[in-house]
């Protein structure tokens, strides 16, 4: 029977294919030097190819790999300022949220639907109060007091509230946190007393208070949140920059010097004689 133009193509490609194989096998295993490493091979360890670097193109792929893990780090550090400021932030919203609550009492107490002169209305006031105090105490991030001013001049943060961040290999920047147990309004948060609500006045004084404090505890809210955004920004174009740097490093060595005779054989036949068809059309 004769054969069809598909299967006189395929044996054609197939032989063809075959043939190839049979040459490079042949080259392989003659007297080239390729074959003497071969057989070295097979009667011995792994030949490496040694051959395949270049020495000044390992000195600059290295210190591209140095400078990538340089920015790397420098991206982690920010990413815990980052953090540290997510702490601070969140502290200083449970503090506004109890400073709108007390106003709230007091807004109550004011139009008749609490009493004042309640030991229970005066208590859950008091008790605002010390959920701020113990919010303040209590901001720590890894052993480090983000807003209690009593708790620094450290080696981590010094007595002003500042925090050095190593952001690069020959350098960094201080962020800064707010001594929130000391506010600047003049107000002390032992001012804030739930004994003064049974009175009119010292009632109008506690709102008073409460405001200002308000206001300012308001104000360092959002600048917690704005630099926790920028420094969230600043880590993501750091880590980017790192990732651009392994690139370039890759690029600058595109061989790897582990790279053995046998996967450089195997990869050179699978390549050249792998496919009876041509995969490449």
């Amino acid at each position: 029977m004769a054969l069809t133009d598909i299967e006189k193509s395929l044996l054609y490609d197939y032989s063809f294919q075959l043939l190839q194989q049979d040459m490079l096998t042949n080259q392989l295993f003659g007297s080239s030097a390729v074959g003497r490493d071969l057989r070295s091979l097979i009667l011995g360890g792994p030949v490496r190819a040694a051959t395949f670097t270049n020495p000044f193109e390992e000195a600059i792929s290295g210190q591209l790999r140095g400078d990538a893990a340089a920015v790397r780090q420098a991206s982690n550090n920010v990413g815990e300022a980052a953090s540290m400021m997510g702490v601070a932030r969140t502290d200083m919203a449970t503090i506004v949220d109890a400073l709108n609550d007390m106003e709230d009492m007091i807004d109550q107490i004011n139009s008749g639907e609490l009493d004042g002169t309640s030991a229970v209305v005066q208590s859950d006031f008091d008790a605002l109060r010390d959920k701020i105090t113990g919010a303040i105490s209590n901001s720590d991030f890894n052993g480090i007091a983000l807003l209690d001013s009593s708790q620094w001049g450290t080696d981590q943060i010094d007595a002003d509230g500042n925090v050095y961040i190593q952001s690069s290999k020959d350098g960094g920047f201080n962020i800064t946190f707010h001594s929130v147990d000391t506010p600047s309004s003049g107000v002390a948060w032992t001012d804030l007393d739930g004994a003064d609500l049974g009175d009119s006045g010292t009632r109008a004084t506690q709102l008073g208070y409460v405001q200002s404090l308000q206001s300012e505890m308001s104000a360092i809210l959002n600048v917690y949140e704005g630099k926790e955004d920028s420094l969230q920004s600043q880590q993501l174009s750091l880590e980017s920059q790192a990732q651009l740097l392994d690139q370039a490093a890759q690029l600058r060595k595109p061989s790897d010097p582990d790279y053995s005779l046998e996967q450089l054989l195997a990869d050179l036949v699978a390549r050249t004689t792998g496919t009876i068809v041509d995969g490449s059309g």
